[in-house]
Order: C-alpha cells, then structure tokens, then sequence
C-alpha cells in the first residue's frame, strides 16, 4: 500500500484498508487486529451474526461488502458501520426506516454498488441509473452516502482492471458536481490488483487473500 500510495503521489494515510474475512473465524480477525487492522468487511449478514461475539471488545469499524437481500436489511442495518453495496433504492429506505425506528443515532454509511462491467453475475446499480439512485439516497436523514464502490471483472493481468477503476472515479465526480455532495470514499481494489486501484485513486481497498489466505471452505 505505502509503495503504491508513493508511486501515485500520494499519502499512505489517504488509503484504508479493509480486512476482507468472510468465511475466515472470529480468531482471524482478532489475529489482524492485533496486527493493526481497524476494518473489516463481511459478506452474508447470517455468517457475521455467527462470529461477532467472537469479536466483543474490538474498536473496529465493520463493513457490509456483499449484496444485500431486502430480508436482511433490517438486521444489517443494526450490525454493521457501513454498508458498502447498496444498489437499489428499496434497500436504502429500509435501512434509514429501521435505524428511525430502532431509535439509532447516527447515520448509517453507505456506499453505492455500481455495476461496472457486462457481468450477469456481478451486482450493483446500472450507470445510466446511478445518478438517479445517488440523489434518492442523498436525501435519507439517517443515510450518509459516502461515496461509491465496484467490483470489475477477475483478470490475471492487473493493468487490464485499470479502465474500470479510472472509470468509477469519473463517475464519482460527475456525482460530486452534479449533486453537490462531497462523495470522498471509492472503494476499489482488491489483493491482486490493489497497487492499481490506489493509482486510479481508490481511497479503500478491500483485501481478503493476501491477509487471511485463502477461503475456508464453507
């Protein structure tokens, strides 16, 4: 992260880094807590529901990561810091009714999935409709949309991820003037092509592999 954050003129501090332990023990993740990391981000509401005793008494910040399905959205909206994948409008809703009605104060961070890449497989909001979705969400009181976030396409060679990360920083600020919200956080990147995602301007990176190693089998 310093060497790619130094190569990009920019600061390490700039540049968060988000333990990605889906399907590793509540053990790994005290493991890299104790080895400086403050965030982390899960992908199945269920699955961290299982492990967050695990976690009792780490100052972390805990991210949603994954897609979230509309029967998961109130407990998500208790269990977690941030929600990173939001991509539909129904979802933000919720999450602002429920934390109203749960009595939570504070906002809730979100971030806007955007589906980057002709994928079926992958999730998120479409381009053509991100804006629309953005101004909905921008005006939740108890939603702070904080920026936007994707996931391009797996390719062996890293520089061949780098069009969809440049494109993603340009639709955050088409975003930024076309709202006039600041819109600080572009969540990209990840073990294999991070040092590329920081180059494009990615202010978090979510790693999993090259922390915990690989998945455990489920």
């Amino acid at each position: 992260m310093a060497r790619a954050a130094e190569r990009a003129g920019r600061q390490a501090e700039e540049i968060t880094l988000i333990g990605v332990s889906k399907t590793h023990p509540a053990s790994a993740i005290r493991e890299a807590y104790e080895a400086g990391i403050r965030h982390f981000g899960e992908n199945r509401v269920q699955e961290w529901e299982g492990k967050r005793a695990g976690t009792e008494g780490l100052a972390a910040t805990w991210h949603l990561i994954g897609h979230l399905q509309s029967n998961k959205t109130a407990r998500a909206a208790r269990l977690f810091h941030s929600v990173d994948s939001v991509d539909d409008f129904a979802i933000a809703e919720r999450l602002d009714r429920v934390r109203a009605e749960a009595g939570i104060t504070g906002r809730l961070r979100a971030l806007i999935e955007v589906h980057i890449a002709p994928e079926e497989t992958k999730s998120g909001v479409e381009m053509s409709e991100l804006a629309a979705l953005a101004e909905r969400c921008a005006e939740l009181p108890r939603l702070q949309l904080a920026g936007l976030m994707c996931i391009p396409p797996f390719l062996e060679n890293a520089e061949q991820v780098r069009p969809y990360f440049r494109r993603l920083k340009e639709l955050r600020d088409e975003l930024t003037v076309k709202l006039g919200i600041e819109l600080p956080v572009l969540s990209m990147g990840m073990s294999h092509d991070f040092e590329v995602a920081i180059a494009e301007g990615a202010t978090e990176i979510r790693v999993g592999t090259a922390l915990f190693g690989a998945r455990e089998a489920k």
